[in-house]
C-alpha cells in the first residue's frame, strides 16, 4: 500500500513538472465546467416537486458524489486522464426514487439523501468484490440490441422529463395545449437551446460550447427578464428561476443529527427502486467503460476499474454523495488534448469542489429552462447513441429489438424495458441458434478408415460393405432448440432398408448440451437398438454418459458402445461390420467371387510382402534385433533415431499428441527414423511384444555401395509398402 502510494506521488510530480501540465489544466478545467453545470442540472431535476425547497442540499449531494467519484478514479483508475460524473440513466432512476418517497416534514430529504448514500455504499461494495475476485469477466458481457435499446429508452425518458421540469404536460392527449403562447414561453426556450447545444457539439466538438453556451444562455434569458420587467423574486415564485435555499457552502449536507429523522420504513419500500438504482448503474459502468475502451483504442484493466470505481462510489457514499461513473467523451478529450495523466481528473474534481465549497448563490441566476435545455441535450445524445448509430450498424432483426426496448420503456418504465429486451434478446439468440446444424460433417468407413492395420480380405469387405458405417462429427452447444431437427435427421437415416449397421456419433467437438438433447438422444438410441442398428458414441463426455445412464433402460444402455476417440470408435464398427458380412456369407457365391476379383491387385502386393522373411534373412548380418515389452517405446521425437526400423513380429502404433491412434504397424511395416524438429511427428508405442530389425544410417550407406543388389531389393521393398493400400488418417478429434 505505501509503495502505490509513493508511486502515485511520484507519477503526479513527474507529471506536474512535464509538458503535460499545461494540456491537463485546460482539459481539466474544460471537463470540470461542462460538469458543473451538467450536475447542478440533474441535481435541481432530482431534488424537484415536493423536494424543490431542498434543491440546493440536493444539488450539493450529487456535486459531492461527483467530486469523489471524479477525484478518486482519476487517482485510482487505469486510464489516465479519466472524467467522472453522474450518468443520465442514474439520474431518471434517482428522480423517480425521490417523486415517489412517502414521507412528510424535515424527513423527506434526509430520508430521500439516506437512500441515494445508502445505494452508492452498497454499489461501491459490490464493485469492489467484483475487482476484487475478478469476475469482471464473467459479468461485462451485455447484449448490444440490450444496450442500445436501454441508451435509447433513457435518452427519451430524460427527454420527457426536461418538458416536465420546464411545466409542460407530457401526455399525449395534452399535445395541443403545449403550443399555446402560456406554455410554449415555458418549455420552448428550453428545448431550443438543448437541440441548438447539441447540433453545436456535434458539428464542431469544442469543449467549450458547453460552458460558454450556458453563460451566454443565461445571460440572454436575465436581459429579456429585464426587458420584460419581470424581476428575479417574481421569476424564481413563477417558476422561471432556480432558488438558493442554503448560505455558504453546499457541503456538507447532512449533519449527524439530521439522521434522527430518517424514516427507516420508507427506505424498506424503497428496497426495490435501491436494487434497480444499482443494475443501472452497473449497466453504465460496464457500458462506459467499454465505450472508453473502444474509443481510446487501448485494452483496459476492468477488474481495476471496478476496484477504483467502487472505492469512488463508498467514498463518495460515506461522504453523503451519490454513485458516479466513467464519461467517456469528456475521458476521450484528455486524450485529444495530450492530457493522458491523472492531473486531468485531479484538476476537474478541483474545479466541482470549487463551487461545492464556495456556495449555492450561483443557483439563483440559473433559468429552469437552461436545466431543461441541459437535459434535452443529454437526451438527444443518447437519442442519437442508442437508436441512430444503432441503427447503421445492426441488421433489422438485431435493431427491432432495440425499437421494442425503446418502447418499452417510454410507455412501461426502465425495469420493464430491460426485462423485454433480455427476453426478446434470448429468444432471438435461441431461433439463431437452432438454424445452426449440430452436423459438422458426415461420412463412412468407406470413404475414412480406422488406423488398424488390417488383412487384405477385411480391408476389401470394408471397401464394399463401408458404407453401412456412418459417421456423424457434431459440434458446438446442442439444446432444445437443435436437438430436435438433429433427432429427426438420426431417425430417418434408421428407415429404410439402406439403414446402417453402425452409426457413430462423435462428440469431441460438442462442448455442452442441455436436459433436453440428452432425452431426445437417448429416445434415439432406443429406437436405434429396436432397429437392430448399433451405436457407438465417440469422445461422449462423464456428463453425458452418467445422463444417458439416468435416461435408458440398463438394457438399452448396456448395447451402447463408448470409445475415447472416433478412430476407436470406428475400429470398433469395422470389426462389427466385417464379422457380420463374415457371418452371412457361406461357401463360393456371387459376393465371394466379387471379394476375390477386388482384391486381386492387393493379393498380389501382400503375396510380393511375403519376401520380407527372405528379405531379413538376407539383411541379418547388418540389422541389430530389437525386442519391445508391451507399452515400450520404439520411435520418440524426441530421442535419437538409431535408424531404419522393420517390424518382424508384433504390433505397434503411432500416436498422437492426444494420445490417439495415427496409424498401426504389423509385421513387415517400416517404422522410418523420426525427426526431432517435426513437432508433429508421433511416439510410435508397442501394443503387444514386438521385434525388429534396426538398420542404421552406416549400415544402409555400406550397403549401397558394397551390396548394390540388396540394397535395391531393400528399397523395392519399402517402396511397395509406402504404395500399398493406403490407410487415410480418419479426424480422431
Amino acid at each position: 500500500m505505501g509503495s502505490s502510494l509513493r508511486n502515485l506521488a511520484s507519477e503526479l510530480r513527474a507529471d506536474a513538472m512535464s509538458a503535460k501540465v499545461v494540456p491537463a489544466l485546460s482539459a481539466g478545467f474544460t471537463s470540470g465546467l461542462g460538469l458543473l453545470v451538467a450536475q447542478i442540472a440533474f441535481g435541481s431535476f432530482i431534488f424537484s416537486g415536493l423536494l424543490a425547497p431542498y434543491s440546493s442540499e440536493g444539488v450539493g449531494l450529487v456535486l459531492f458524489g461527483n467530486f469523489a467519484a471524479c477525484f478518486v478514479i482519476a487517482l485510482v483508475g487505469g486510464y489516465r486522464g479519466t472524467i467522472s460524473g453522474l450518468s443520465p440513466a442514474v439520474v431518471i432512476v434517482m428522480a423517480q426514487i425521490a417523486s415517489t418517497m412517502e414521507v412528510e416534514g424535515d424527513a423527506l430529504f434526509v430520508t430521500t439523501a439516506s437512500v441515494f448514500i445508502i445505494a452508492a455504499v452498497a454499489t461501491g461494495a459490490c464493485y469492489l468484490l467484483i475487482g476484487r475476485f475478478r469476475l469482471s469477466n464473467l459479468v461485462r458481457f451485455i447484449p448490444w440490441p440490450v444496450a442500445g435499446g436501454f441508451v435509447g429508452g433513457i435518452g427519451g425518458v430524460v427527454c420527457l422529463a426536461a418538458m416536465s421540469l420546464m411545466g409542460a404536460d407530457t401526455d399525449w392527449r395534452a399535445i395541443p395545449a403545449l403550443v399555446e403562447p402560456s406554455q410554449f414561453w415555458r418549455w420552448g426556450p428550453g428545448v431550443a437551446f438543448g437541440i441548438g447545444l447539441y447540433l453545436a457539439m456535434k458539428r464542431w466538438g469544442n469543449p467549450l460550447i458547453l460552458p460558454v453556451g450556458v453563460a451566454l444562455a443565461v445571460g440572454a434569458y436575465h436581459l429579456v427578464l429585464g426587458v420584460l420587467g419581470i424581476s428575479g423574486d417574481e421569476a424564481r415564485i413563477a417558476g422561471l428561476l432556480l432558488s438558493s435555499t442554503s448560505e455558504g457552502s453546499l457541503w456538507p449536507v447532512l449533519g449527524s443529527a439530521d439522521f434522527l429523522n430518517v424514516d427507516w420504513t420508507a427506505i424498506a419500500v424503497q428496497v426495490p427502486a435501491m436494487l434497480m438504482l444499482a443494475l443501472i448503474a452497473f449497466i453504465v459502468v460496464i457500458m462506459n467503460i467499454a465505450g472508453l475502451e473502444m474509443a481510446a483504442n487501448q485494452d483496459l484493466d476492468w477488474d481495476r476499474e471496478f476496484r477504483a470505481g467502487g472505492l469512488a462510489s463508498v467514498v463518495a457514499g460515506l461522504g453523503g454523495g451519490t454513485v458516479a461513473s466513467p464519461i467517456v467523451p469528456a475521458s476521450l478529450r484528455s486524450k485529444l488534448f495530450g492530457a493522458t495523466t491523472r492531473l486531468t481528473g485531479v484538476v476537474a474534481g478541483l474545479v466541482i469542489a470549487g463551487a461545492l465549497f464556495l456556495g449555492d448563490g450561483m443557483l439563483d441566476l440559473v433559468p429552469v429552462a437552461l436545466v431543461g435545455g441541459i437535459l434535452i441535450f443529454a437526451g438527444l445524445g443518447m437519442l442519437d447513441e442508442g437508436l441512430m448509430r444503432s441503427r447503421k450498424q445492426l441488421p433489422w432483426s438485431e435493431y427491432g429489438i432495440i425499437v421494442l426496448i425503446f418502447v418499452v420503456i417510454m410507455v412501461f418504465g426502465l425495469f420493464e424495458g430491460i426485462g423485454a429486451g433480455m427476453l426478446a434478446t434470448l429468444v432471438f439468440f435461441t431461433v439463431r441458434l437452432s438454424r445452426v446444424d449440430p452436423i459438422e460433417s458426415r461420412f463412412t468407413a468407406r470413404e475414412r478408415r480406422s488406423n488398424k492395420a488390417r488383412s487384405v480380405p477385411d480391408r476389401a469387405i470394408l471397401l464394399e460393405e463401408g458404407a453401412r458405417v456412418v459417421v456423424y462429427r457434431l459440434r458446438g452447444y446442442i439444446f432444445f432448440g437443435s436437438v430436435y431437427s438433429l433427432g429427426d435427421h438420426l431417425r430417418t437415416s434408421l428407415s429404410g432398408d439402406s439403414r446402417p449397421a453402425c452409426l457413430v456419433l462423435d462428440f469431441s467437438a460438442v462442448f455442452g448440451f442441455d436436459f433436453s438433447a440428452v432425452n431426445a438422444l437417448a429416445r434415439f438410441l432406443q429406437s436405434a437398438n429396436a432397429a437392430g442398428v448399433r451405436v457407438v458414441l465417440s469422445a461422449p463426455s462423464e456428463q453425458l454418459k452418467s445422463g444417458l445412464e439416468r435416461n435408458l433402460p440398463s438394457s438399452d444402455f448396456a448395447e451402447l458402445l463408448l470409445e475415447p476417440n472416433v478412430d476407436r470408435a470406428l475400429e470398433h464398427s469395422e470389426e462389427i461390420v466385417i464379422s457380420t458380412w463374415k457371418a452371412h456369407v457361406g461357401g463360393v457365391d456371387e459376393r465371394r467371387a466379387s471379394l476375390l476379383e477386388r482384391t486381386s491387385a492387393d493379393i498380389e502386393r501382400h503375396l510380393e510382402r511375403h519376401h520380407f522373411e527372405e528379405l531379413m534373412d538376407e539383411l541379418r548380418s547388418w540389422s541389430d534385433p530389437r525386442r519391445y515389452a508391451v507399452g515400450e517405446v520404439l520411435a520418440d521425437p524426441g530421442a535419437p533415431s538409431e535408424g531404419l526400423q522393420m517390424l518382424v513380429s508384433g504390433r505397434a502404433s503411432a500416436l498422437g499428441a492426444a494420445g490417439t491412434r495415427i496409424r498401426q504397424y504389423g509385421p513387415g511395416d517400416a517404422i522410418w527414423p523420426v525427426d526431432p524438429s517435426d513437432r508433429k511427428a508421433a511416439l510410435v508405442s508397442a501394443e503387444e511384444p514386438c521385434e525388429t530389425a534396426v538398420l542404421s544410417p552406416d549400415a544402409l550407406r555400406w550397403l549401397e555401395v558394397h551390396e548394390e543388389r540388396l540394397a535395391l531389393k531393400l528399397y523395392r521393398y519399402l517402396l511397395s509398402d509406402i504404395s500399398g493400400p493406403s490407410r487415410e488418417p480418419s479426424d480422431s478429434g
